[in-house]
């Protein structure tokens, strides 16, 4: 049990804090606290530490209390920079449960939990206060110091002054400096949210009864252009009194200069407003809006569950108005004076569902995410601990927000694989960390999706979560008609041109045609995943990793996926001398290359990686899809994350057997759940959507699945072979991988741990195995799965016996040099 004890007053008693360090060290550290300052100390507060020889950390107070450590002489804390806890008790809870439960150390929660402007102080920027002949008479001669290095440099950090100083202690002079309006420290930028605007027009209002209108329409018999765009105008009206003025541009054919010219001329009158970036969707975005009786039904069947069950799943189908039923559920949370927490798998969802949900909460919404900078995620954390926002949206780091009040935890597209960290520690999944979150607060956690976990499924059917179905899309949105095309049995008729059916293509231009857009799914980014030699075999590969090296186009290079390795295109064989140099496989920039050559009128746009480098990447390629700038959209896997566009009519699937035909046993559900989830992008108005897959196998299992929306049928499959094979949800895995730069060193360390784990945990035990990546960094790999079965075994015992053997693994000097990573739950 955590203790959060005050400091006492009395300035005699001695304190002692123990601190969390942001490194990956075991234990925490206790620092003692100088005399006067037992009232600044206190549980969730930042103090400044000397740890090491020479380095200064800013540290996270765990526990105040007046006993010394015993095995060592406690430093004295060098400063004290918060006037109240940054960090509160549930949170530290939090940090403690994730250290035990994916065997990680508290150092390394803190290092993901807190932003970087908030853990390194010494990186803190000073600069002088503006101001005219400011009097420094009164300075003292380090003060005085300090203030002679700014006029020179303009900028320091810290570090800088406590180099300049030669002291530790350099925190109470800044303070001073800063009380005194010499310098300021420069720590948080606020939030920028800037909204989209759009031109709309309006007809002056001595036109608009029939006598006006004519009036002005023979007044402009001698400007055809200005009278086309009045009769557009009076046209567009009809269906909308709001016209916009790029749809009033679109549907007269004229240009800006004329819609300027009836401005002039006081006929149109121009108005500037924020809008939503989605355009149309498949819900209201006003404040204003009535649920359906499949929406109110469901509705009132959560709030039952909540009186029930702390977790509820709403298993509802893609475009079935979900988000409509969210925001009922956050108003009735914020009535009741609580915080919610809104997690999404994507910072491009993230985008996009912020558009909406400020229509409805405005300031009281706050978005946190990894796009943001290092300051600007700072200023979201102090506004979440002041309360300034009761909402936030955010992506998996979103659950180390110091929220005080939370009711309520939405996690949208649970079933999404980003929600789990894979890389560096804590290796952690979001969805399961915000369960227990909740659980300490009390709160309740709807986990809302088309396509549900087989977990999370499992759990709702076993009675420990809640269940809703809601199995109708929203109003008279119909699911897509979809289509299985052999590409074996397509090649042999001739009907494939470079990667795509005859019947896509035509798909393609039909909707081209009918002003609709496409999406098109390649799981694969870059230009060519192999280049190979012809003659010899010889395939470019990393050089730090067993992976063969993928051409971009964008660069020009061939690129290593995992570690960055970049370099030029091979023209030569390394292997034999050949120039006989092949392309094979195909990736998103292919995809867009050959498409540009069959379809040369169309606009192709991309949504891959490399397409959405920096912070509004994804916002640029979704907001020129979204306002018809593109007609196609090549993507990856991120284009399956719940996007909502109004005009996609067809969806092609360019291979379907990569997804299907991977060494995972989570393979087929993951399959089934990316095609469904892709597939639901179509179709999400009125009009049936149209999806296409591609594939070498049609009559596969997860592909006729996927074609009858089958989601029960694949559910059973799944739970069936598992069972059957020992994985979850029967069983709990932990993996250990084993890593050195030496094949040999690896290959036998791995065996001694898997013996020794064996002694203890016998037939649990599988492997050691080298991963279908075998080498990463120069690093080799050799992985141990730890299968524990749910029933009959506890997993907090077999984490504490693993735990210690790892201890004593890493103590023996036979094991020096090697690296281990544990990872719970890792797939």
């Amino acid at each position: 049990m955590l203790e959060f004890t005050e400091g006492n007053p009395d300035a005699r008693v001695t304190l002692f804090v123990e601190v969390v360090l942001p490194l990956a060290i075991s234990k925490l550290y206790t620092y003692r606290v100088p005399g006067g300052w037992n009232d600044r100390v206190a549980a969730g507060k930042r103090v400044i530490v000397q740890f090491g020889k020479n380095k200064v950390y800013a540290a996270v107070v765990y526990r105040v209390s007046d006993r010394s450590p015993e095995r060592y002489e406690a430093k004295y804390i060098l400063d004290v920079l918060d006037d109240f806890p940054i960090v509160g008790a549930r949170q530290l809870q939090l940090w403690d449960w994730m250290a035990a439960y994916y065997m990680c150390t508290l150092g390394e929660v803190m290092q993901a939990a807190l932003p970087a402007a908030l853990k390194l102080a010494s990186e803190t920027k000073i600069v002088a206060a503006a101001g005219e002949h400011v009097d420094r008479s009164t300075l003292s001669d380090k003060e005085y110091l300090i203030m002679d290095a700014l006029d020179i440099a303009l900028e320091l950090k810290v570090s800088d002054v406590i180099k300049l100083l030669g002291q530790k202690t350099v925190f109470p002079i800044l303070k001073q400096l800063f009380d005194k309006q010499f310098i300021l420290i420069s720590e948080e930028i606020a939030v920028k949210y800037k909204p989209k605007m759009k031109v709309f027009v309006t007809l002056d209002e001595a036109y608009t009864d029939e006598t006006g209108r004519k009036m002005l329409l023979d007044a402009l018999h001698k400007a055809p252009k200005q009278q086309d765009a009045v009769l557009a105008y009076l046209q567009l009206s009809r269906s909308n009194p709001e016209v916009a003025k790029s749809d009033l541009m679109e549907a007269s054919g004229c240009s800006a200069a004329t819609i300027a010219a009836l401005a002039e001329k006081e006929i149109f009158r121009l108005h500037e407003r924020a809008v939503s970036r989605l355009g149309e969707t498949d819900v209201p975005v006003s404040p204003v809006f009535t649920l359906s009786d499949v929406q109110t039904r469901a509705l009132a069947e959560i709030e039952a569950c909540f009186l029930e069950k702390e977790v509820t799943l709403l298993h509802g189908v893609t475009a079935s108005g979900k988000t409509q039923l969210y925001i009922r559920l956050i108003e009735a949370a914020l009535e009741a004076g609580k915080q919610v927490l809104y997690l999404l798998p994507e910072i491009a969802l993230t985008a996009q569902i912020t558009e909406r949900l400020r229509m409805h909460f405005g300031d009281r919404l706050g978005v946190y995410h990894s796009r943001f900078n290092d300051n600007e995620r700072a200023e979201v954390w102090h506004k979440v601990l002041k309360g300034d926002y009761r909402v936030v949206v955010g992506a998996r780091s979103a659950i180390f927000l110091p929220l005080q009040q939370l009711g309520l935890v939405i996690v949208d597209e649970e079933h999404e694989t980003s929600y789990k960290q894979f890389d560096p520690a804590p290796r952690y999944h979001a969805r399961d960390t915000a369960i227990y979150l909740a659980h300490l607060h009390g709160a309740r956690v709807l986990l809302g999706s088309a396509t549900p976990s087989v977990e999370s499924y499992y759990n709702a059917k076993a009675g420990k979560y809640g269940l809703v179905k809601l199995d109708q899309r929203y109003g008279d949105a119909r699911l897509p008609r979809i289509t299985t095309l052999s590409i074996a049995e397509e090649a042999r008729k001739e009907n494939m041109f470079s990667y795509f059916s005859g019947q896509l293509l035509e798909e393609m231009k039909r909707a081209i045609d009918n002003q609709q857009q496409v999406i098109l799914f390649q799981n694969r980014r870059g230009h060519t995943p192999v280049s190979q030699c012809s003659t010899c075999g010889y395939i470019a590969k990393c050089i730090h990793c067993d992976v063969s090296l993928t051409y971009h186009r964008s660069s020009g290079k061939l690129h290593c996926h995992y570690c960055g390795f970049s370099e030029e295109p091979v023209q030569v064989c390394t292997a034999c001398g050949s120039t006989n140099i092949t392309s094979k496989g195909f990736g998103t920039e292919r995809v867009e290359e050959e498409l540009g050559m069959l379809l040369p009128h169309a606009r192709i746009g991309r949504l891959d990686l490399d397409s959405t480098r920096g912070k509004h990447g994804f916002e640029r390629v979704l907001g020129a899809f979204d306002e018809h700038r593109y007609d196609i959209l090549v993507g990856t896997q991120m284009v399956a994350k719940g996007l909502d566009f109004g005009k996609v009519s067809v969806i092609g699937i360019i291979n379907a057997d990569g997804l299907i035909n991977y060494p995972d046993f989570r393979a087929y559900e993951r399959a089934f759940s990316l095609l469904a989830q892709v597939s639901g992008r179509a179709g999400r108005r009125n009009d049936s959507g149209h999806v296409i897959i591609q594939t070498y196998t049609p009559t596969h299992r997860v592909i006729q699945q996927v074609v009858a929306h089958d989601y029960a049928g694949m559910f059973m499959a799944e739970v069936t072979e598992r069972k059957n094979y020992a994985y979850p949800p029967f069983f709990r895995l932990v993996k250990i991988d084993v890593k050195h730069r030496e094949q040999q060193q690896a290959q036998e360390a791995a065996l001694r741990l898997a013996a020794a784990l064996r002694q203890e945990l016998g037939h649990r035990v599988l492997g050691p195995e080298v991963p279908v990546v075998g080498r990463i960094r120069n690093q080799y790999i050799y992985s141990i799965l730890l299968k524990v079965e749910r029933t009959g075994a506890s997993i907090a015992k077999v984490k504490h016996l693993l735990s210690a053997i790892l201890v004593e693994f890493n103590a023996q000097k036979i094991n020096k040099g090697i690296r281990l990573q544990v990872d719970v739950d890792p797939y």
